[in-house]
């Protein structure tokens, strides 16, 4: 059985246009570039996980750094995020939707799959798939197949993808190691490099984004003080469960949820005052 090399792909049900201010705020260089009508994809640019994607050395595995990103860019946002990551032993996915808890499945290398049955009807009916078709093809992947190694079940998974609109631009599928991802992402006519440049920038760079959009409302008033503190409320365990499991990815998430969370109430407060 030959190593898959490690990779992640972040899957967001939006156009990049909506995915560039949350994704500033992973504090994580990224590639970001459409992948068919209505989603985009983030390449990680580097990787906080081990060459051989396995968990030790102080280094944390590519499915939990990935989920953590995913949580965090999920939250607060009306829109889905699906991580497809493989390193030398498993690949599989991890779909954060909102503050619902997140669902995945996993498959050996060689396509044995690891996962629970359930988790791919919950998967297709957070993305809205077919309850029949949709379903039986996912429900297929998760029965032995001999002739279908992990890379084949992830391939098998965008296939069924595909009907929602995902196209992955050449050189993104499954298999491929970080730095191919990277380059084929930066190939893409419309890629544009996420790279941190301070809070000032990213909060600068939220805000228009949003004041422009369809979530104007949420802005300021009373249900951006409502979700402002809900992203509070919920950041504080994910930070302190980060800290406790020494997790990147739940640091992240936590992180990522205080900072929206109180920057939502001192915008409010901010506004308030300014028109006072």
């Amino acid at each position: 059985m030959n190593a898959t090399p490690v990779g992640a792909l972040l899957l967001c049900r939006a156009v990049p246009e909506t995915v560039r201010p949350p994704a500033h705020l992973l504090r994580e260089p990224m590639v970001l570039t459409p992948a068919g009508d209505g989603w985009s994809v983030l390449v990680p640019e580097g990787g906080p996980w081990r060459g051989d994607g396995t968990a030790g050395g102080g280094e944390e595995p590519v499915d939990r750094v990935t989920g953590g990103w995913a949580a965090a860019l999920a939250v607060g946002s009306t829109w889905p995020v699906l991580a497809l990551w493989w390193d030398g032993d498993r690949a599989g996915y991890t779909l954060a939707s909102g503050f619902r808890r997140p669902v995945g499945y996993v498959w050996l290398t060689d396509g044995t799959p690891v996962g629970e049955d359930e988790a791919m009807s919950t998967f297709a009916a957070r993305l809205g798939l077919d309850p029949v078709m949709d379903v039986q093809a996912l429900e297929a992947l998760t029965r032995p197949d001999p002739d279908a190694d992990a890379e084949a079940r992830l391939r098998g998974l965008l296939a069924v993808l595909a009907r929602t609109g995902v196209a992955l631009p050449p050189g993104l599928g499954p298999g491929e190691p970080a730095d191919r991802l990277r380059a084929a992402a930066g190939t893409q006519r419309e890629a544009e490099r996420i790279e941190w440049a301070g809070w000032r920038d990213a909060v600068r760079v939220e805000l228009d984004a949003v004041e422009s959009g369809s979530l104007g409302p949420w802005v300021r008033g009373p249900r951006a003080r409502t979700l402002a503190a809900a992203q509070l409320v919920a950041g504080v365990p994910l930070l302190l469960v980060g800290l406790r499991r020494r997790s990147g990815g739940w640091l992240v998430a936590g992180a990522v949820l205080l900072a929206q969370g109180a920057l939502g109430l001192a915008y409010d407060r901010f506004r308030d005052e300014a028109e006072a």
